[in-house]
């Protein structure tokens, strides 16, 4: 009777999902996979199994991946320094080819495996191919003055036509967030920008970040589960949110503003973050609206 209970409870999370998964079919989620997720095996594994879930179920999983700390490892072979303004490398003529070499030719590789080891299909892109990313130079601000961080990039255009030629497919575009300028020159971008900027240009349903953290937390350190975006505003001026949390929840917000339903933030620690976000009631991390 005990196992009969215990598979009952099984199908009612199943049928608990049930609504979730009619509002994802045919729709467009894009993930941002970073962090600590990228670390573990076994936290790499699961979010695979995640994402190739998505696609099993209906819904267009589109992956856009970070990269830093392999990025690290291979500059400290090269006896390359990592420097670091604003939360953004600095990255010179030799640090943006050994970025591309990893992100494309080793973390993007590794992550489209992984899918075809659980099942699923997965086709790696980076900004480079077919113009996917066009992007500038981007500066940032120290001390109220402009700052050359070298080949960072924004980004300016997506190629939605070739993401959606790959998504409404049956495969799963993996995007390494390598950019290319009008005259061809590559360029290392902020994985959480590319995100955002891919969510806004296919229209997604929602825009998933895997991070190292619960969510958004309130005054007293618990996560606030959802969250408007005028009410993050709020927060940022009162203090609540600060740090490194603020330039996420800025991409989540310019999501927002062009047309993205729903943005999370959610914690990539936690086995199977993302069914439990988006599949049922309760949910596991900070969901951002309009």
């Amino acid at each position: 009777m005990e196992n009969m209970d215990y598979l009952i409870k099984k199908a009612g999370t199943l049928v608990e999902a049930l609504p979730y998964i009619q509002k994802l079919y045919k729709k467009t989620v894009v993930v941002k996979y970073g962090g600590n997720a990228m670390q573990s095996d076994e936290l790499k594994h699961s979010v695979m199994e995640d994402i190739t879930l998505l696609k099993f179920v209906g819904a267009n999983p589109i992956v856009v991946h970070g990269g830093g700390p392999d990025i690290s490892a291979a500059l400290k072979t090269y006896n390359i320094e990592s420097n670091f303004i604003n939360g953004l490398r600095v990255t010179d003529a030799d640090t943006v080819q050994v970025a591309q070499q990893v992100l494309v030719g080793k973390t993007n590789k590794e992550i489209v495996s992984l899918i075809a080891a659980v099942g699923g299909k997965a086709v790696g892109l980076s900004g480079i191919d077919g113009h996917l990313l066009e992007c500038e130079k981007l500066y940032t601000d120290v001390n109220g003055e402009k700052t050359d961080i070298g080949y960072v990039g924004n980004v300016l255009s997506v190629n939605e036509k070739l993401i959606k030629l790959v998504s409404e497919d049956e495969y799963i575009p993996v995007i390494a967030p390598i950019g290319v300028d009008k005259g061809g020159q590559s360029y290392n971008i902020n994985a959480d920008l590319v995100a955002s900027a891919v969510a806004v240009a296919t229209k997604a349903e929602k825009l998933i970040y895997l991070t190292d953290v619960e969510g958004v937390l309130d005054q007293n350190g618990k996560v606030i589960y959802e969250i408007s975006e005028k009410e993050v505003y709020d927060k940022i001026d009162d203090g609540s949110i600060s740090g490194g949390m603020i330039p996420k929840v800025m991409s989540c917000t310019g999501a927002i503003d062009k047309g993205v339903s729903r943005v999370h933030i959610i914690d990539g620690r936690i086995p199977h973050c993302i069914l439990l976000e988006i599949f049922t009631n309760a949910g596991i991390g900070t969901m951002i609206t309009p």
